[in-house]
């Protein structure tokens, strides 16, 4: 059962330019408009959650793409399009460098500054291939997360999958969970990649996620490292094989047991994990 409350109307416009596949910036601005509800859904007498809907790009069909299909989502040089998860600014600590979008670390852990926390594009993807760059700084910990809804209170991985971005060499998580399941390019705590062949810390990788019908693939320089295949009795095994299982986590267990909700869909995001790192290169095709 659910209960659907709507709070006050918003209309904002976001502008943005986005390169094209030649290299050249195209004039094109994409646009957000729409209300900003809340939505109560009731899993059982011991179980609610609210999730925050806010306005998306309203646009998406008429923006460029390069000669593969893909639409450039950061253009090097601004947020537009972009904002923090759960929020209608960007994050202080996130800024441009050199082309990337990069998070200046804190150096206290997850989200624990006031200027820091989760960044989102703001358009909701179903079937697609993610593609971007991304380097780490020695000892770093970030991840990119696809399909996420925003709930309210929760942190931004309550409702999503998490491409890790690891420092495999000095950072301690890449000893933990098991077979290397939260070293790069991994399904976070529960699928290693193979082969690991992400570079040194300092040095860009390339990266991609592919989600079709279910399917999911991680590739990392190059080459396929992962596959799995969400909704189904295999997902749910893995899910209560992992932090986010059932008795330890009900409501990431819910959340991502049925994983973007009744469409299916969901927000790309980037992690704020206390540490610098950079992405660069970020394009994605709907694949629908």
């Amino acid at each position: 059962m659910k209960k659907t409350v709507y709070f006050f109307s918003v209309a904002i416009v976001v502008g943005m330019f986005v390169a094209c596949g030649s290299g050249k910036t195209a004039d094109f601005a994409f646009t957000v408009s729409g209300e900003k509800t809340e939505t109560e859904f009731t899993v059982n007498d011991s179980l609610t959650y609210t999730e925050i809907n806010y306005p998306q790009v309203d646009n998406w069909d008429l923006a460029p793409k390069d000669a593969e299909g893909f639409v450039t989502i950061f253009d090097g040089k601004t947020f537009n399009g972009w904002r923090g998860y759960l929020k209608d600014t960007i994050p202080g600590r996130w800024i441009i460098e050199d082309g990337a979008i990069k998070f200046n670390g804190s150096g206290g852990g997850e989200a624990q500054n006031a200027d820091g926390g989760d960044i989102i594009f703001t358009k909701k993807f179903k079937n697609f291939e993610l593609r971007f760059d991304w380097k780490v700084a020695k000892g770093t910990n970030s991840g990119i997360l696809y399909l996420l809804r925003e709930i309210k209170g929760q942190p931004i991985y309550i409702s999503s999958p998490e491409y890790q971005i690891l420092d495999n060499a000095n950072h301690p998580d890449a000893t933990q969970g098991e077979n290397g399941n939260r070293q790069s390019a991994s399904l976070y705590d529960m699928i290693p990649p193979n082969p690991q062949n992400s570079k040194d810390f300092g040095e860009w990788n390339t990266a991609s996620i592919i989600v079709f019908k279910g399917s999911v693939f991680h590739a990392q320089n190059g080459e396929t490292v992962l596959e799995y295949h969400l909704w189904t009795p295999q997902w749910t095994e893995l899910l209560q094989k992992s932090k986010f299982s059932q008795e330890k986590w009900p409501l990431a267990f819910e959340l991502l047991n049925n994983l973007g909700g009744k469409n299916h869909e969901g927000y790309i995001g980037l992690q704020d994990h206390g540490d610098d790192v950079w992405y660069k290169n970020i394009r994605i095709k709907i694949t629908d």
